[in-house]
């Protein structure tokens, strides 16, 4: 049975966990290593753990750390119930709360009269940075924070896609035109229902380390905790593809964010948005990667594109795989389209991402 922590919270360009856990089998062995500098939802982490592997994973995306500190670093059930029954009681002692009025006209939309005042509690009280138990609520809350309400229970928002926040002007239009009102939820309730939907399969005891940092300092961090990584499996921002802080906006309020979407608030670097740096980009994920990983290293990368072929990105990745410092040779290249792009859920007729290149690289 296919473990329900990985799809804890549905997450816009992610690689399936059968990607991680082929690579992971073929070049790496029980308690051994692997690394994920752009870690997203935690795939390939999770995916180490479960194959007994130890994990490590870096990213700048409070989202992205949230799910992955999580999956990797689960609390035992007995102890999340008791966190969640606690919290519930705290908040019902506390009568009705009125801190959700001074928010915009958005999430009078997105959220009923009984359901936001519990999400604005929630992320008030929830310390998801400092504690694995908040972390896993925090999780569990993100991924049931909105999505296709109108045909699972599973949803706390009105009507909405589950793998991007929609942005708020174009969702209250959207519901006001169909005159479309959001479902009444307890969070409390569903929080406990997907506890034990989630908890069903095994808890995850493998170690796995996570860092809410840019990878550019990973030598620093890695050198700091005297981890030695001979693999690497990775995804790096798709060129022009996605902005997370856009997209994930809603989920991000949740975990103490500004109201609205936002850009370069969480991270400034935003060449993976503008054709003609990208490639300095990932230039600078090679340097990392050169400094951290020791010799006879592999590494796997899932690179997206709309906009180049699959042999300028193999070129672009040759070229850049200069700045390690390393002698780096290419294994072996595919390259797959994307048939089903998750772009057309919520923008009809988007190009999105065409197609996605995996390359397998030994670095001496």
């Amino acid at each position: 049975m296919r473990h329900r922590f990985h799809a804890l919270c549905p997450y816009f360009a992610m690689f399936p966990e059968q990607f991680a856990e082929k690579w992971i089998n073929r070049l790496t062995l029980p308690g051994e290593y692997v690394l994920d500098p752009f870690s997203g939802r935690g795939t390939t982490a999770l995916s180490a753990v479960l194959l007994g592997r130890q994990a490590v994973s870096s990213d700048t995306n409070d989202v992205a750390y949230c799910l992955t500190f999580a999956k990797t670093n689960p609390p035992h059930y007995r102890t999340i119930r008791n966190r969640l029954q606690q919290l519930r009681d705290e908040y019902c002692a506390n009568g009705a709360d009125r801190s959700g009025e001074n928010l915009p006209v958005f999430f009078e939309w997105a959220f009923s009269r009984n359901t936001l005042p519990q999400l604005v509690f929630l992320r008030e009280r929830l310390r998801w940075k400092r504690s694995k138990v908040d972390a896993m609520i925090a999780a569990l809350v993100l991924g049931s924070l909105h999505g296709e309400s109108r045909k699972s229970p599973t949803y706390l928002s009105n009507q909405m896609p589950r793998t991007i926040s929609t942005k708020p002007d174009y969702s209250v239009r959207f519901w006001r035109s169909r005159d479309w009102h959001a479902p009444d939820r307890d969070v409390f309730q569903l929080m406990e229902d997907r506890i034990e939907y989630r908890y069903v399969s095994f808890v995850p005891k493998a170690h796995s380390v996570v860092f809410h940092a840019d990878m550019r300092k990973l030598p620093y961090l890695l050198d700091t905790h005297k981890l030695p990584v001979r693999c690497a499996i990775t995804s790096p921002p798709y060129l022009d593809v996605t902005n997370y802080e856009e997209d994930q906006w809603l989920r991000l309020w949740f975990l103490g964010g500004p109201p609205y979407p936002t850009r370069n608030r969480l991270n400034s670097d935003d060449r993976h948005t503008q054709e003609g740096k990208y490639w300095s980009f990932v230039a600078d994920m090679w340097r990392s990667l050169g400094a951290v990983l020791q010799k006879n290293a592999h590494i796997v990368l899932r690179i997206g594109s709309r906009r180049q072929s699959p042999e300028a990105i193999r070129s672009c990745l040759r070229h850049t795989s200069v700045k390690s410092g390393r002698r780096v040779h290419m294994v072996s290249s595919r390259t797959s389209e994307i048939r089903n792009r998750q772009t057309r859920a919520f923008s009809p007729g988007s190009l999105g991402c065409l197609l996605e290149v995996d390359c397998h690289f030994v670095m001496r």
